[in-house]
Order: structure tokens, then sequence, then C-alpha cells
């Protein structure tokens, strides 16, 4: 007799991760599909030359006792398992732009924030403070984003339509302050005249709140989220890849793998990218129009990272990040040309348990969309699958590698004497390891224009196939975690799980 469980999930991005662990203690028998040989999705991390990289998650917001995702990770059981370290109080980031020596700072709580940029924007306090007001108002019509059950979609509609250029630009007419308050965009890809402010304030928020790196990396978070749903009975199966969902008589029945063998379920949640979904699920209940419509949404651009191994107390280490931007290029970071590249990038250093004065390594991320490497986009390099993608690929990284340090290096003379080894990391890494088709950092695109056609519903036209991730409501982990609650509410029925998170 085969097996069927009553939860099958595809994919163990912190969306899934998430369905997976809340449904496995509300009693369902839960089965997580992973094609990688690491689960986690953006919260993996890789080794080289004995130092650990994040792939994805540098720091997270709202830790802070009572916070949404301190509540959250409480419930879960992972405050406390977790080693974590609080970034500086008076400066998580620091925004750095050309031709500027300054450094202007965040800093963590809304009054020390500030504080800190009054120092270099005495004339704007009006400004600082109409922005902040606005950012908690926006914040508050979000009732998932507080914990808070019963809200209805009027609550914020009136701010999801709110341009987030056009809003700076009418609280403060100095543009060095315009580009300070949008230098980390990085986090979000901001694109002028389209990125809503909602996307902007609920990110922004979460870091002002409280700001937290995971030492050793973002990879504990899945590794203790893993023990928690196997606690609870749940099966999570590796190097394990989906290729079709089937569909009979109106519901889903079961998945197909790589292998050609079969896992059935009463329910299934599809953490990958709802066009992927789409495209492995044939039916008639999917009328063409959503599938194009899906299809036709705008994927948020990709990136090139650098990650660098420094030798050994070479380069001291910092508790905050920096964010940097060329002059003139504030509201379109990802409209680069092969000249001009990059034209904005961030920099992390990793939290370590072995030492805090020196930084063992560091990360440079910078935007780069898939049509710059689509001449190679026939290959796929997995750990599972290692494929050399040519010497023109590794000129290409190489090409592009070089140009980042030295532009770091402008800022941080003597980098390129401290640097042991660096690894590159381009679009098409992205697509092999976290499955989206053109690497996009943060799945699909919100546009204040025309905001309900970018918000994905948990729920589907076939009664028992459910959506969850990045593509559903906002990206992070805080967003992919809202959206994991978003589908299990979904699949539950009722809102009940909230108050529990609420009273952790």
């Amino acid at each position: 007799m085969q097996q069927q469980f009553d939860i099958v999930i595809i994919g163990s991005g912190m969306g899934g991760l998430i369905c997976a662990d809340i449904l496995g203690r509300e009693g369902y028998k839960v089965c997580v599909l992973e094609k990688n040989k690491q689960a986690g999705g953006s919260l993996q991390t890789y080794v080289r030359d004995k130092v650990i990289f994040d792939s994805g998650v540098h720091y997270l917001g709202g830790l802070g006792e009572g916070q949404n995702l301190y509540q959250v990770f409480k419930y879960l059981g992972l405050i406390g398992r977790l080693k974590l370290q609080k970034m500086d109080e008076d400066v998580f980031d620091k925004i750095i732009i050309q031709n500027d020596p300054k450094e202007y700072v965040y800093a963590q709580g809304y009054e020390n924030f500030i504080r800190h940029l009054l120092k270099d924007f005495p004339h704007e306090e009006k400004a600082l403070r109409t922005y902040c007001d606005k950012i908690k108002e926006v914040c508050s019509r979000f009732p998932l984003y507080n914990l808070r059950s019963g809200g209805d979609v009027n609550e914020k509609t009136s701010v999801l339509e709110i341009d987030l250029q056009q809003f700076i630009e009418s609280i403060t007419s100095d543009k060095k302050l315009q580009a300070v308050l949008v230098g980390n965009n990085m986090l979000y890809v901001l694109q002028g005249n389209k990125t809503p402010l909602y996307v902007h304030a609920m990110i922004l928020n979460s870091y002002i709140e409280s700001s937290w790196k995971c030492i050793d990396g973002g990879s504990n978070i899945t590794k203790y989220m893993v023990q928690n749903i196997r606690k609870h009975g749940g099966d999570i199966r590796r190097n394990t890849e989906v290729k079709k969902i089937v569909v009979e008589e109106g519901k889903v029945v079961s998945v197909e793998l790589a292998n050609g063998t079969h896992v059935y379920g009463k329910n299934f949640i599809s953490n990958m990218h709802p066009v992927r979904t789409l495209e492995m699920t044939e039916t008639e209940l999917i009328k063409p129009a959503y599938r194009s419509r899906v299809k036709d949404l705008e994927n948020t651009v990709s990136s090139f990272i650098v990650n660098i191994v420094f030798k050994k107390n070479a380069f001291p280490h910092t508790k905050h990040n920096y964010y940097y931007q060329k002059e003139g290029h504030v509201w379109h970071p990802a409209a680069h040309t092969d000249e001009n590249w990059p034209l904005a990038y961030s920099l992390f250093f990793a939290s370590s348990s072995k030492t805090e004065a020196y930084a063992e390594s560091m990360t440079i991320l910078t935007y780069m969309r898939f049509e710059e490497v689509e001449k190679w986009a026939g290959t796929f390099n997995t750990v599972a699958n290692e494929v050399d993608r040519g010497k023109d690929y590794e000129a290409f990284k190489t090409r592009k590698a070089e140009k980042l340090i030295s532009l770091v290096e402008e800022k941080f003379p003597g980098l390129r004497n401290a640097i042991q080894s660096y690894y590159t990391a381009t679009p098409l890494s992205y697509r092999d390891y976290i499955g989206n088709d053109d690497g996009s950092m943060y799945g699909i695109a919100k546009d204040y224009r025309n905001p309900l056609k970018t918000f994905i519903s948990p729920r589907t036209k076939i009664p028992n196939l459910f959506l969850t991730g990045q593509n559903l409501n906002l990206h992070g982990v805080l967003g992919a975690t809202m959206s994991g609650l978003v589908t299990c509410m979904a699949v539950l029925g009722n809102e009940d799980i909230i108050e529990k998170i609420r009273n952790a």
C-alpha cells in the first residue's frame, strides 16, 4: 500500500520550512522534498578555505524581545538555540556615496536613527520625523506583520499605492538625504517610480527595530527547524527533485520525482516560484489567462557576488554593513551598462565564533542581470552535478570580480593585500541552487501602480494545492516567514496560529 502524507511540501526554503514546522506541530504528517543536497534555500551556507559563507541571509531584523520575528522564532523554539550577535546599536548600516568622504549612519531604534542622521543633516529634522512616522504608520496597516489576526484588505489598501520615490522626494529636496534614505536598497532592489513604499518600510522597520547576525552562518536556522520537523514525525528528503504535479479529478494526488517515483498526499504546498509551479501542473482548472498573467510578472534583478577569504588577522571586523552607490544613480541602481557597472554594492562581514577583532571573510554583493550570463544559460551546475561552464565564463567572472574589488578598494585601501582567496557567484549560481529561472534575488517585483497584481494568493484553483515563499507577500527571512504563516492559515482554515505565536 502506498504511503500518503497529509502535507507534501516542494522546496525547503524558509517558507516551506515554516509550513512544515508549524503544520507538523498541528498534528499533520508532513513530507518536505528538496532537490538540493542542502535544505534551506537562501539560508544555505557553503565553506571555502574552512570559512563559512552565507548564500543569501547576511543579517536579520525584528529579533529583539517581543518583535515579530522574535515571536515566531520563540514559538518554533529557536530563541536560545541560535547563536546571535546584535549589531552595533549606533550603526548597523553605513551608506557611502561616490565622491563623498562622509559615512552616513543607520542606527537601531527610531530616535537613535534620527539623532545620528541629524548630525549630517541638521536642518532636516522635520523630514526625518515625517519619514520615520510614515514607515511606522505603513507597517501598522499590515495585521500579520504585527502578528494581529482578523485584519481586512481595506486596512492596507490605502498604503499599497504609495510610490517610494515620490514619497521620499516629497519630504525633502536635499538630494543627498534622498540618496541616504534609500541607501541600502539592495535589500529590496530599488526601481524608481515603481517600488512601493510599503516594501521599503516593512524591510527597513525590522532592522531599525533591531539588527542581528547569525554567528557561523544562517544555516543554523535550517538545522534547528529540520530537527523540529523530524521531532514531530516529518520526513525531509534531500536530493529529491520534483518534475511534475499530478492532478486527477480536480485535485493533486501526487508529485512525480526525477527518478519516476511518486509521493502521494492529501495537500500540497509549493515553495517554488509560481511560474515553475504552474509549468509543472497540467490541468484545465488553471486557465491560460492566469498562467500568462503570472508568467508576465517581472522578477527582481539577480546579483553577482565576490566572497573573500582574508589572510589571518589582516582586515578588521566591523559589526555593521556598508552600502555604496555611484553619484546620480540612486533611483535606478540596477540599470547599469557594461562600462559603468557596478552602480551600487553592499559589503557584509560574517560573524565568526573564532575571532571578533578581525574579519575572516567579506561578501561583496552587486546587481547583475540574467542577460549578462545568458550565453551560458544552457549549463547547469550543482553539488550533485558539477559542470564546467568553460574558460570564457571563468574569464567573465574574473573580469567582473577584479573590477568590483578595485572599486571597493577605493574605499578600503589595502584590501587586495589582505585577500587570501576569493570565490564568485553569478545569476546562474542562484538559478541552479535556489531554483528561480533567472536567478532573481527576491522573486516577483512589486509595483505601486498595480499592487494587487503582484500579490500572489496562497490558494490556487486546485483546492488542495497551495503556494508559499518570497513571491507571495515579501522576501527575506522575515518576508518568507510571513508568507509561510499565510499559507498555514489557508491550510488550517483559521488564524489561531497567530494567537499561539503572539503568546509564545
